[in-house]
C-alpha cells in the first residue's frame, strides 16, 4: 500500500509538472512573427560572428532585453535587431530590410542607378566615408574623390545612418538629383549636386602601352565582381598576342567585393603559393593556395593607394608576399574583415562579419594596410589622366619595369 501511495504521488507530480510546461508552450505563450525574426537573427550571429566575446558582452541578455520590447509589426522588430548589432560596434555587420538585401545581392554583378560610390563606415571615427567613385560614374565626374567623409545626404545627416540606409539614400531614378554635404580634409564641406545615371559595373580595362621602348600591357581592375576573374584572364590573353612584355596591374581606388573573385584573380599570376589565411573565432586557419600555371611570368607592377580595400589587398598582399610583383602607390585602405550574407524568413537579411584574413606572411590587414614596396604619393588626378604623362605613379611604374626588363 505505502509503494502505491508513492507512486501516485510521483504521478500527481509529474501530472502537475506537465501542466505547468503546457501552459507554458501553449500557442499564447509561443513566439510572434516578429519576435521569430529576431530570434532567427540573434541565432546567426551567436553561430558565425567573429568576435566569440560579442564586443564584452552577454549576448544572450541582448536577446532577452530585445524580446521584452512591445515587437507591433514588422518595423520595431527590424529596429530591435538593429539595436542588437549596434551592441557589437562593428559597422560592416548591419540589418538589410528586404529591398536593402536583394540590393546588395546585385550589387556585385549587373547594373545599378544611382550616384556610383563605394562608400564604409570608418571604424575609428565612425563617419562615413567615400572608398572610392566607380569609375565614369557621376560621382566620379562631380569630383568626389577617395576619403571624403558625406555628412549629409539630401539634407539628412549621416552619423546615425547604416551604410545601407545611406546608400539607399543615394539611390534612385535616374535623371533625379541628390544633395550631397562633402567635408574634405583642408577645405571647407561642400555641397554637390548630383544627377543620378545607370552605374554600369564593368570591372576590367585594358590595353597595350606601346612605343619604340615599352610594350607594356596596362590593366585596370575596378572592381572584384563575378565577372572579374574571367575578363581579366581574356585580357591578359588579348595582351601577349598584341606582345606584352611587361604589366601595370592599376588597383588604385578598388574598394574590393567577392573573396572569391580576389583569389582566383590571384591565382591567375602565381604559380603557386598561399594566396590568403582566414582565422575564424575559433582560431582556426583555413587557407587558399595557388596551383598555376600562371597566365604570364611577364614582370608586374601593382599600383595600390588608399582607396585600395577588401578583396584588392588580398590580391595586392598576395602578390607582394610571394615576389611575383612590385607594389606602388600609397599605403592601401586596412579592410581585413570577411562578411557573409545570411537571409532571414520574411526576406530581409544580415551581413555578418564571419572571419578575418591575413596575407601568405600573415600580416593582419585590417585597419592597417598593406605598405607598398616603392611609396609614391600622387596628387588627385582625373579619369582622362590615369596612366598618362600627368599619372606619376604609372610613370613611376613604367621606369621601373624598364629597369627590370633591362637588368
Amino acid at each position: 500500500m505505502d509503494n502505491l501511495k508513492v507512486f501516485r504521488g510521483i504521478l500527481s507530480l509529474l501530472m502537475a509538472f506537465w501542466l505547468a510546461f503546457s501552459s507554458f508552450c501553449s500557442p499564447a505563450a509561443a513566439l510572434t512573427d516578429e519576435q521569430k525574426i529576431v530570434s532567427q537573427a540573434w541565432r546567426i550571429v551567436n553561430r558565425a560572428y567573429l568576435d566569440d566575446t560579442f564586443n564584452h558582452q552577454n549576448w544572450a541578455q541582448v536577446r532577452q532585453e530585445a524580446l521584452k520590447a512591445r515587437l507591433k509589426d514588422r518595423d520595431t522588430a527590424y529596429e530591435a535587431i538593429q539595436g542588437m548589432l549596434k551592441t557589437l560596434d562593428d559597422p560592416f555587420t548591419r540589418f538589410l530590410d528586404p529591398r536593402q538585401y536583394r540590393s546588395l545581392q546585385v550589387n556585385t554583378s549587373g547594373e545599378l542607378t544611382g550616384v556610383g560610390l563605394q562608400i564604409a563606415l570608418n571604424p575609428e571615427t565612425g563617419k562615413l566615408e567615400v572608398v572610392t567613385p566607380i569609375t565614369g560614374s557621376p560621382a566620379e565626374k562631380a569630383g568626389i574623390q577617395p576619403r571624403d567623409r558625406i555628412i549629409k545626404i539630401e539634407g539628412k545627416p549621416t552619423e546615425n545612418l547604416t551604410l545601407d540606409q545611406a546608400a539607399s539614400l543615394m539611390r534612385g531614378r535616374i535623371g533625379s538629383a541628390v544633395s550631397l554635404v562633402i567635408d574634405r580634409d583642408g577645405a571647407a564641406p561642400k555641397e554637390i549636386s548630383i544627377i543620378r545615371d545607370r552605374i554600369t559595373l564593368n570591372p576590367v580595362i585594358a590595353k597595350l602601352q606601346k612605343d619604340k621602348q615599352n610594350n607594356i600591357g596596362y590593366i585596370r581592375l575596378t572592381q572584384f565582381n563575378a565577372n572579374a576573374p574571367s575578363e581579366l584572364a581574356r585580357a591578359v590573353s588579348e595582351l601577349e598576342e598584341k606582345g606584352a612584355d611587361r604589366y601595370v596591374l592599376d588597383l588604385r581606388n578598388n574598394p574590393g567585393g567577392l573573396l572569391q573573385a580576389g583569389i582566383e584573380v590571384a591565382r591567375l599570376w602565381l604559380d603557386s603559393g598561399i594566396v590568403v589565411y582566414t582565422v575564424n573565432r575559433q582560431g582556426i586557419q583555413g587557407n587558399f593556395e595557388s596551383f598555376g600555371p600562371a597566365l604570364t611570368q611577364d614582370p608586374l607592377v601593382v599600383l595600390v593607394n588608399q582607396g585600395t580595400a577588401s578583396a584588392s589587398e588580398i590580391l595586392a598582399g598576395a602578390l607582394q608576399d610571394n615576389k611575383r610583383a612590385t607594389l606602388l602607390g600609397e599605403k592601401t585602405f586596412g579592410k581585413g574583415l570577411i562578411q557573409s550574407l545570411f537571409e532571414l524568413s520574411d526576406g530581409s537579411g544580415l551581413a555578418v562579419t564571419i572571419a578575418k584574413y591575413e596575407t601568405p606572411n600573415h600580416r593582419d590587414i585590417n585597419k592597417l594596410g598593406i605598405t607598398p614596396d616603392k611609396v609614391i604619393s600622387s596628387e588627385p588626378i582625373t579619369i582622362n589622366q590615369v596612366a598618362t604623362s600627368d599619372d606619376v605613379q604609372y610613370q613611376a611604374a613604367v621606369k621601373l619595369l624598364e629597369s627590370k626588363v633591362n637588368s
